[in-house]
């Protein structure tokens, strides 16, 4: 149907073209010419989209949205493998959490978390800004995290220590009976002069500033921490010792402490679990050494080269020693204790025969009667708390408090329990995936937080190109796909390939049909060897 005249005549913008439309074509609207295309040689228009109507013989334009201001607009471009990595291998814990806390509480906790490892050092004001430019706002949306918000859930969340108790003895009841505990504590600055922990600690003269002490509990055969607890700065481990078994309700297992914590300071602690268990070094001026003569070593240590070993029951007790002798540790102690006699001109021979019965020696005790291997294996694990510290200090910078009062401090360091558990759980993966044998854990974490995901024209979330290389990282850690690879071909001959080898040779042609019959030509056995020879005539 023809477009009337006088609706061709209404001005409207240029470079544009009237469409009718409508049940009876009496619609009409106003689309924009974009272009033109060849199509068999001819110069085609291109109309684009409709920019208005004519009603009435009048050009009415469609209003165009002005854009919205851009600190009003979404966000496009989002930290994602980082967050997707840890959610992936932590969020197990949030029925643990959900068990305690309720689910606005568990998810603000459980972000905070992921938080303080994906973004090393952030601070908690800068909290809501990392979570809204993470995956973790697209994977758990709507939780508060305001500056103010924090502050107050921190408070909050210390003031209620109750349910921080519970959630770390409902982790202690899960250890198996066969696991070791290693228990260990660390020092944190805290200069706060309003809160109880904060004070002086043996370390004050030479670190010069207030600190809080943090103990740990770590398992051994999950290689994560199972507990924790914040204590007085200038409180010795010995007296928090069985305040730390006993509330948090470490009831069964084998704990291996340090000189620091003998068994005497929770001896009534370990009568009344008798599932709890203890394995301790024995101070070198022990008497009970010299008693069973520990340092007669009996035998060398099976699976072990040059060490040698001694067992003993102590008399009226229900306790053992294990005393070893490590050849390689005792050299080393013997020079070091030359080369620092050289330097304070103090040698003496004397002293230095009754210090070679000691160089290179340990000696445990124990409430259990196990093989000497075990007992030395166990112990010489407990190094492995010291990785706990120092990703506890280094790796997640959580080497200093940024809180003031008791509250505060309590609930951060609950957030700091989970994050240094979360920073073990990665590293568990990472090395899982042998990617700790090529890379740093700093460098994974730092490659992790350059991969991340866009929305454009919004599209689904599409991953930003990266090198090659750190694919392979995320293709490793499964976060992407791994791209397939082509079948391999079988090796040798294809299957009849032989037998058409042998069809495709060719021959000499047969004088009736013109090609060649299979097999030797008639005659040509009874021909002479060397037809062109004379026969001697």
């Amino acid at each position: 149907m023809p477009i009337p005249r006088e609706i061709l005549d209404v001005k409207r913008p240029k470079n544009s073209v009237v469409i009718c439309y409508g049940k009876n074509k009496d619609l009409f609207a106003v689309r924009q010419r974009v272009g033109c295309k060849n199509v068999d040689g001819r110069h085609v228009p291109v109309n684009g989209p409709t920019i208005g109507h004519i009603v009435n013989g009048e050009y009415i334009p469609i209003p165009v949205q002005a854009p919205a201001d851009i600190s009003l607009s979404k966000i496009d471009l989002k930290d994602w493998a980082n967050v997707v990595l840890c959610d992936r291998i932590f969020n197990s814990i949030l029925p643990e959490l959900l068990d305690v806390y309720s689910q606005p509480d568990t998810m603000k906790i459980y972000c905070m978390a992921i938080l303080r490892v994906s973004d090393k050092g952030i601070k908690d004001y800068m909290l809501k800004e990392a979570y809204e430019t993470s995956f973790l706002s697209e994977l758990y949306p709507d939780v508060a995290l305001s500056k103010n918000t924090v502050s107050t859930f921190l408070n909050n969340l210390g003031k209620t220590m109750s349910r921080i108790v519970q959630f770390m003895r409902n982790r202690t009841a899960a250890v198996a009976m066969d696991h070791h505990l290693l228990i260990d504590g660390t020092l944190k600055s805290d200069e706060s002069k309003v809160n109880s922990l904060s004070d002086f600690s043996r370390k004050a003269r030479t670190k010069g500033t207030r600190d809080i002490s943090v103990l740990y509990a770590f398992d051994l055969e999950e290689m994560e921490p199972v507990c924790s607890k914040g204590f007085p700065g200038n409180m010795l481990d010995v007296t928090a010792y069985r305040a730390f078994l006993s509330e948090n309700k470490i009831t069964k297992g084998i704990v291996v402490g340090d000189k620091g914590f003998p068994e005497s300071a929770a001896h009534d602690y370990f009568e009344q679990n008798p599932e709890l268990h203890y394995l301790n070094p024995v101070k070198r001026n022990s008497k009970l050494i010299g008693r069973h003569k520990m340092l007669d070593f009996t035998a060398i240590l099976p699976g072990y080269e040059g060490i040698t070993f001694r067992k003993e029951k102590c008399v009226g007790t229900s306790k053992w020693l294990y005393s070893y002798r490590d050849s390689k540790k005792a050299a080393k102690e013997e020079s070091d204790w030359l080369r620092r006699a050289k330097k304070n001109k103090t040698y003496s021979l004397d002293v230095l025969r009754e210090k070679q019965k000691s160089f290179g020696t340990i000696v445990l005790e124990c409430d259990l009667d196990l093989p000497p291997e075990i007992a030395y294996k166990a112990y010489d694990k407990r190094w492995e708390i010291e990785l706990v510290m120092r990703y506890y200090k280094s790796a997640c910078e959580f080497d200093e408090t940024r809180v003031q009062d008791d509250y505060s401090v309590i609930g951060s360091e609950f957030i700091d329990f989970l994050s240094t558990l979360l920073t073990f759980r990665l590293i568990k993966a990472i090395d899982k995936a042998r990617l700790l044998d090529e890379h740093t854990y700093k460098k994974v974490m730092s490659i992790l937080a350059r991969a991340k995901k866009a929305r454009i024209d919004n599209e689904d979330w599409q991953l930003v190109r990266m090198n090659p290389s750190h694919e392979e990282v995320l293709q490793k850690l499964d976060l992407i796909p791994k791209p397939e690879e082509p079948p391999k071909k079988k090796p040798g001959r294809p299957k009849g390939s032989k037998n058409k080898a042998k069809q495709e040779q060719p021959s000499a042609p047969d004088k009736a049909t013109g090609t060649r019959k299979r097999g030797r030509p008639p005659g040509s056995k009874n021909k002479p060897k060397n037809p062109t020879s004379d026969s001697g005539t």
